[in-house]
């Protein structure tokens, strides 16, 4: 009990950022969660968190133990829910992270229909162009975008998206159509660094990957900023096929050289493979695999 305790407490400090705000939050005194941080470094052994006068900061066995006390924590509060009889209602928080756009476009709306489904569920999205650590950030499910790695996170595809090169008909008008690769290097492009290195793409040609230098006048990191750029007719872009889907459709890009394409990225859904699934978990991780497979945006897996 006194474990549990003391990581009670030294997650209380790590999400509050402070032992007086901790201690608010407990409904505790001060000095009662100092004695319970030094119980817990002293049985560890270890130097958990730095502190000043003036901030307080995880140390690296901090941060690393700080996933760890989120996750067992978590377990600890499923397995009291589930000897109440609560098991089956999806109920509590629960974090969810995918990259910014395919989170507001297409992850956020089936969200929106798992709360109306479950009232006493609630959440947290983190939608960033980063690699979440589902441990260390106390994530319960993610949208990943790309190959993964090996690792013990439990993934299941939902679809795949293309890597396709786009401009507006506007540009191509007036700068005319590249209809092979080698034609590229005449073109006006925009590089979007969340799909590749600024200054090369890579495409396809005959079960051969082929590099192609470019040039671009406009470097940005912010899929936004690249569509709005090749919609206002700046020049070539590459983009995932769900960042340019709206743009594309209604006619203000159209999609080049699809021929020389590289292979679609996979779409996954992911959650912890050796943690029991809390009624959260499962109730969210089915809702999204279901909704991202019926979702016209993704290719389907084949």
């Amino acid at each position: 009990m006194d474990r549990i305790h003391e990581m009670t407490v030294f997650q209380t400090v790590a999400d509050a950022g402070g032992f007086s705000a901790a201690a608010r939050r407990l409904a505790l005194s001060t000095p009662a969660v100092t004695r319970a941080i030094a119980s817990l470094e002293e049985r560890l052994g270890a130097r958990l968190l730095h502190r000043t006068t003036r901030q307080m900061q995880l140390t690296e066995a901090g941060e690393r133990y700080l996933g760890d006390c989120r996750r067992l924590l978590a377990e600890i509060d499923e397995a009291d829910r589930a000897a109440a009889g609560v098991h089956a209602e999806p109920r509590g928080q629960l974090l969810v992270t995918a990259s910014a756009l395919f989170g507001r476009l297409h992850v956020a709306p089936a969200l929106f229909s798992l709360l109306a489904l479950h009232r006493q569920l609630t959440l947290r999205t983190l939608f960033v162009d980063r690699v979440v650590n589902l441990s260390e950030e106390g994530v319960d499910l993610a949208v990943r975008i790309g190959e993964l790695p090996d690792s013990s996170l439990r993934a299941v595809g939902v679809g795949r998206v293309r890597r396709v090169l786009v401009a507006a008909p506007a540009y191509l008008a007036e700068h005319g159509r590249p209809v092979a690769l080698t034609e590229l290097a005449r073109h006006a492009t925009i590089g979007f660094t969340g799909l590749s290195v600024p200054n090369d793409w890579r495409f396809q040609v005959d079960g051969q990957q082929r590099q192609v230098p470019i040039s671009p006048q406009l470097i940005t990191q912010s899929a936004d900023v690249a569509l709005d750029a090749a919609v206002a007719g700046l020049g070539l872009v590459r983009l995932l096929s769900y960042q340019a889907d709206a743009a594309v459709r209604d006619g203000r890009l159209e999609i080049l050289l699809p021929a020389f394409e590289p292979p679609p990225l996979p779409v996954h859904v992911l959650h912890h493979e050796g943690q029991r699934v809390s009624a959260k978990v499962r109730a969210g991780f089915d809702h999204l695999v279901a909704a991202l497979r019926a979702n016209p945006v993704l290719q389907p897996l084949t």
